[in-house]
């Protein structure tokens, strides 16, 4: 298993505790559509930490709306945080076509 140090020397830019609601699409299994009021509670430049009523498949892809600037942007599921059986869930995502700012936060590591 990785260290804290190591998966921090991992990451690719630094990550902001936050909520930021947003909608999220995701076609399920079988293909259904899924539609849910989301929360973000963790994001960073490349990715986010988000807390969904349905489980998407992990490597997936799925569609964030940002509830405030209502931009869009896909992402896909990497990881899944101590999965429960009922929900609420927790997905790590990141993001695929990254924007310079989606989420519209300040990063510490961010040069003025």
């Amino acid at each position: 298993m990785a260290t804290a140090r190591a998966m921090l020397e991992r990451r690719r830019s630094s990550r902001v505790s936050a909520r930021i609601p947003v909608k999220v699409h995701s076609n399920g299994t079988g293909g259904e559509p899924r539609d849910a009021s989301a929360e973000a509670i963790s994001v960073s430049r490349t990715g986010a930490l988000l807390r969904l009523p349905f489980l998407p498949e992990l490597g997936s892809r799925i569609e964030v709306l940002h509830g405030l600037s209502l931009e869009v942007r896909e992402f896909r599921v990497i990881s899944l945080r101590d999965k429960t059986e009922h929900g609420p869930f927790e997905l790590g995502v990141e993001i695929l076509h990254p924007a310079r700012n989606f989420w519209g936060v300040s990063f510490p590591d961010e040069r003025r």
